[in-house]
């Protein structure tokens, strides 16, 4: 299954076309492991395995999985704060690897900056609100003079939804979701092509995630940029994604059109995740699931969802699934869907 496959069938914004050709970030086969135990008992975390997907312009991809996934780790792995234990990441058609003096990085992680879960974490709370949207600007954006470095801020600040005057303003007199868009604005200020949001509405109260939602829609349709939007939450991901990557143990489950994937889930964990999420109007049903955690130390070859899968067979336990394309755009990790079996593991 190739990024290219994954890439086609992504809505790409609202016009509900694809996005086009080459893709703005390309990932292919990003692994990245983590040593732990000591020197007697030295072992290895397989946090990422052999994951490959795309980003479009003007598109948002939703990273979606239980914590322990990978998906934090696929972020800090393309914010580089982790380098990738094997794999390629390419963005706007150039390899990251070739991104080695301090301004091609600066570049980079201007363009591609990131937005944390925790608003309050990501800002000094010594100095004022514009203390660190004015030194990215400083350091990213060397060319702008100080009065034009306080115009940009006041602009990005008044696209995120916040009155200018709130730069004067300390974090601790901010609500959560007031912060949380002063992340987005320090991000959208330097001209980003793509925004890598960890669990941006995670932390906040029900009331407030849809205007964050929203936010994120009008960064897309409105100032062209592209989000990388990592979530466990299915019901935000499908108000607001373009496309969904469903993450299990590090490995991809399942990918395509979010309407495509969600309608007609074929992998048992997909179908496990859509069947937490609330309905009012089901009459309620008793969900089984083993619950049995993911092995990711040291993992023994076969489908890591096998000990919670009810429909797990023989040669689960043996060899890997890789992900097959079973409808355009639409592709699965799992060998009972490949077989073109009707898949039913997991109902609400």
């Amino acid at each position: 299954m190739t990024t290219d496959a994954l890439h086609r069938g992504g809505a790409g914004g609202s016009g509900g076309s694809a996005p086009p050709e080459p893709a703005l970030l390309k990932v292919d086969q990003l692994t990245r492991h983590f040593k732990i135990g000591n020197a007697l008992s030295r072992r290895t975390l397989h946090a990422v395995d052999d994951v490959s997907f795309t980003v479009g312009e003007r598109e948002i991809v939703a990273l979606a999985g239980e914590s322990g996934s990978g998906k934090s780790t696929i972020a800090r792995v393309l914010a580089r704060i982790y380098e990738p234990t094997s794999g390629t990441i390419a963005f706007g058609g150039r390899d990251l690897r070739t991104y080695k003096s301090r301004k091609d990085r600066l570049a980079y992680s201007g363009e591609v900056p990131m937005v944390f879960q925790d608003p309050f974490a990501s800002i000094n709370p010594v100095f004022r609100v514009s203390h660190g949207i004015l030194r990215s600007l400083k350091l990213h954006r060397p060319d702008l003079s100080a009065q034009q470095r306080r115009e940009e801020a006041a602009r990005a600040f008044e696209v995120v939804g916040l009155n200018p005057q709130m730069l004067e303003r300390f974090p601790y007199e901010l609500s959560g979701g007031q912060r949380q868009r002063v992340g987005f604005a320090q991000a959208l200020a330097m001209r980003p092509k793509l925004i890598l949001a960890d669990e941006p509405v995670s932390m906040l109260d029900v009331s407030i995630r849809i205007g964050l939602l929203n936010l994120m829609a009008k960064l897309r349709d409105e100032e062209g940029v592209s989000i990388l939007y990592i979530t466990h939450d299915i019901a935000s991901a499908r108000y607001v994604a373009d496309r969904l990557i469903v993450l299990y143990a590090g490995h991809i489950a399942e990918a395509g059109p979010i309407e495509d994937v969600l309608s007609a889930p074929k992998h048992p964990y997909t179908q496990l995740l859509l069947s937490a999420v609330p309905d009012p109007t089901a009459p309620l049903t008793e969900i089984t699931d083993r619950g049995e955690p993911p092995r990711v130390v040291d993992p023994e070859p076969g489908c890591r969802f096998r000990w919670r899968c009810p429909l797990a067979i023989e040669t689960c336990a043996r060899v890997t699934p890789r992900l097959s394309e079973l409808a355009p755009g639409h592709a699965v990790a799992c060998h009972v869907a490949a077989t073109g079996a009707e898949v039913k593991a997991f109902t609400s």
